[in-house]
């Protein structure tokens, strides 16, 4: 899993605290997103502040989310480390199950693909 940089805007920051406070969901696009708030959490015990860092955070099935309650992402390749980290919020055999469904349903995979939404 490579190291990736991120920058949490002010903006963002303030926007997950009030969520937080009104108790409505927090949804991460994309796993970038994932692991840069997810990361920001670890170090702030919860908090999400605005600024930069790196994250070579490995989420895998078992993984306590502290900030996300879904995730939108693309499709994943088989055996790729953006597919466990999907399968941290979902499972294992729903992933597969859905990427199933997905292959027979015509859904693209990659990047430019279609994508899904995990509650």
């Amino acid at each position: 899993m490579d190291a990736e940089a991120y920058s949490i805007p002010e903006a963002a920051s303030e926007a997950i605290r009030r969520a937080r406070l009104d108790r409505r969901p927090i949804i991460g696009v994309g796993t970038t997103v994932c692991r840069t708030l997810e990361s920001a959490a670890i170090r702030n015990d919860r908090d999400v502040p605005a600024g930069e860092g790196e994250t070579d955070l490995f989420i895998t099935p078992g993984f306590h989310f502290r900030v996300l309650d879904g995730l939108l992402t693309n499709f994943h390749m088989p055996r790729s480390t953006p597919l466990v980290l999907a399968s941290s919020f979902a499972g294992r055999d729903r992933i597969i199950e859905w990427y199933g469904k997905a292959l027979a349903g015509g859904y693209r995979f990659l990047s430019y693909g279609d994508a899904m939404l995990i509650l």
